[in-house]
């Protein structure tokens, strides 16, 4: 493995500029990422069943140190105080489990035991998270779940803290959002591997740890790398204002869908005087459009919300806290929090659309804007997981799309064509490395990023090219204040230096694809179909799902694959299959034989199944280690 090299001067010294021109001295949330503070997890690891490390905290020890030449001194602060792990109270009844995983874990005491609120990403770090809870609060059993939204790190790790038969028996209700259901499975299913695999860059989980390694991601350390899972929600909250009860609690919604998900809710607990922010407000500037993938989100009415949260909320609440970082307590400084959250997201979404108005491209505009100085001056306000820069070019994305007006970006080569003539116009790749290091010494490590980019795209074995990129993304890494930046600058650099760490997150959890729809089973599937080689296929297989009482029809042609519910007897199918739906999506999601459950009698075949095979024959496999900084 080849070692980091060391920060050179041109980054040592914008890093110091930062560390004079910042509040330091500051030390409000250094206390409250303390405050309420019970036990940690010691040692601060979980493991699997075999041994195999899923969560390693204790890997971040290093963060108690001064602040080095290779990190951003403000990213550094941040990530010292998200790497605070353990059991905090918030407030009576209120607890949570900060620091094992990459998101929070809440438990609210109820009458006869305990509400867990958003539980982790893996079975195995919730589960610890829980057992870390009852041995200082007792063995209170679990009697309520809420997941916040329809992110993966709220919801993963449900089996860790409940059963399927608790919440079956009604032990156990699970409250979510309306459409969490669709909007969890179609993100982590319909572009779940390339999603997982950028995901390897943007929360670094296969960097080393350390000074010139993994720091954080802004938002929460890394992903924990255990078993996703997911149990269905048992009521589905879809109205501001809607009051449940659970285990004798008392919880006020207000549905927030749009912002940092597609599903998502903030709530209030009046008993507490209590405001879960979900994830719509915490210590950093989120992403409206993530680096590993995503819909863009909307600013403007996430702006909305927040307001919508102050009036409903602020005024009677006593303390803050989100599924992310540390809470906020007393009424004035969380109305302060909430006001400046939303002023952000607002500010950032109407500059931009006057930009645009005037003519300017999301890159010109990512480039100029400047935030607000009560904005640019609060910590919590700051770039750590999101950016202005790729934040701003989200909202162009949203409101304008991927084309900036000009003619000459109408139809320009992709990447290899274009590096190779690039290269060539330049004088060849010699010259331009030369050039290149000539600017590495300049500190324009931005610009050298760009060129030396054609040369490895034109040439994928030039190992100088390679070199020289490696170094400079590890610069550009060394100088990011943003987590998920320096985290995709440094696995760059690590795989041009030591080839591709895959995808080390789990991209394909049983229990999410057991929660699709046979619609969604068949859009899974469409997605795969190699569309040229199958032009000229004509295909139509009706699948009776006994179960659901339907039958759905898949018919192929010109390279697409059309499904629909048929109504009425069907006729004209070139072959029918009758199976229930768990079959149907251990056959066409989990990978199992058809050809032994037709012989078995789990599937019944009638017509001509050679068409079942040559539809097979269609389906392409996703590649969960897709080339990113090379162009194979």
């Amino acid at each position: 493995m080849t070692t980091p090299e060391a920060a050179t001067e041109t980054v040592a010294a914008a890093n110091e500029r930062a560390a004079h021109s910042l509040p330091f001295a500051d030390d409000t949330d250094l206390v409250d990422a303390e405050r309420g503070f019970i036990a940690a997890l010691d040692p601060g690891v979980v493991t699997g069943a075999d041994g195999t490390v899923l969560w390693d905290n204790d890997s971040y020890a290093f963060l108690k140190e001064p602040c080095p030449p290779t990190v951003n001194p403000s990213l550094w602060r941040q990530s010292g105080l998200v790497a605070k792990q353990g059991l905090f109270e918030v407030c009576e009844r209120v607890y949570q489990v900060r620091g094992l995983d990459l998101s929070n874990m809440t438990l609210i005491e109820g009458e006869t035991g305990v509400v867990v609120i958003d539980p982790l990403i893996s079975r195995e770090t919730a589960a610890a998270g829980l057992a870390l809870y009852r041995e200082h609060r007792g063995n209170r059993p679990v009697t309520g779940v809420i997941y916040t939204h329809s992110h993966i790190d709220h919801f993963g790790g449900v089996k860790g803290v409940t059963t399927e038969e608790d919440v079956a028996a009604g032990r156990c209700p699970i409250l979510a959002p309306v459409g969490f259901v669709e909007h969890a499975v179609e993100e982590n299913v319909y572009a779940g591997t390339a999603m997982a695999r950028r995901a390897a860059y943007m929360y670094g989980a296969a960097l080393p740890r350390g000074p010139r390694g993994g720091v954080g991601a802004g938002l929460g350390q890394t992903t924990s790398t255990g078993s996703p899972t997911l149990i269905m929600p048992t009521l589905y909250v879809s109205a501001t204002g809607q009051v449940e009860t659970v285990d004798g609690v008392c919880i006020e919604f207000q549905m927030t869908p749009g912002t940092e998900a597609p599903s998502e809710m903030n709530f209030y607990f009046p008993d507490f005087r209590a405001l879960c922010m979900a994830e719509n407000a915490t210590h950093t500037l989120h992403n409206l459009l993530t680096l590993r993938g995503a819909l863009v989100r909307d600013p403007h009415v996430w702006s909305k919300y927040l307001t919508e949260s102050i009036n409903r909320y602020a005024a009677k609440s006593d303390v803050l806290f989100a599924s992310h970082h540390w809470p906020t307590w007393g009424s004035e400084r969380l109305t302060e929090f909430l006001s400046l959250q939303r002023d952000l997201y607002g500010y950032l979404h109407d500059q931009t659309l006057r930009r645009i108005n005037q003519g300017h491209t999301g890159i010109e505009i990512a480039e100029e804007i400047e935030l607000p100085p009560a904005l640019a001056d609060a910590w919590h306000t700051r770039g750590y997981y999101g950016s202005v820069s790729h934040n701003v070019k989200a909202i162009y994305q949203r409101y304008m799309g991927w084309f900036d007006g000009n003619p000459a970006h109408l139809w320009e080569h992709p990447p290899v064509e274009s590096a190779t003539r690039h290269v060539e116009f330049m004088g060849g790749s010699a010259e331009v490395l030369r050039r290149a290091r000539e600017s590495f010494a300049a500190g324009d490590f931005r610009w050298v990023a760009q060129v030396v980019n054609y040369v490895i795209f034109a040439e994928p074995d030039n190992a100088e090219a390679k070199a020289l990129q490696a170094d400079t993304f590890e610069q550009l890494g060394y100088g990011a204040e943003n987590g998920t930046w320096r985290n995709f600058y440094l696995t760059g650099a690590y795989e041009l230096r030591n080839g591709s760490v895959g995808t080390p997150t789990k991209a394909d959890a049983p229990d999410i694809a057991a929660a699709l729809s046979v619609e969604q089973v068949f859009d899974a599937v469409s997605l795969r179909i190699d569309g040229p080689r199958a032009w000229s296929a004509r295909i139509v297989i009706d699948w009776r799902v006994t179960d659901e009482d339907l039958v759905h029809r898949t018919q192929l042609s010109n390279g697409l694959l059309v499904h629909f519910d048929l109504d009425g007897e069907p006729t004209g199918a070139d072959a029918t299959l009758t199976l229930t739906r768990p079959v149907l999506l251990g056959v066409l999601v989990g990978g199992a034989d058809i050809a032994k459950a037709i012989a078995d009698g789990t599937v019944v075949a009638e017509g001509d199944v050679a068409k079942l095979v040559e539809l097979a024959g269609y389906l392409d496999a996703p590649d969960p280690d897709f080339a990113i900084v090379t162009p194979d």
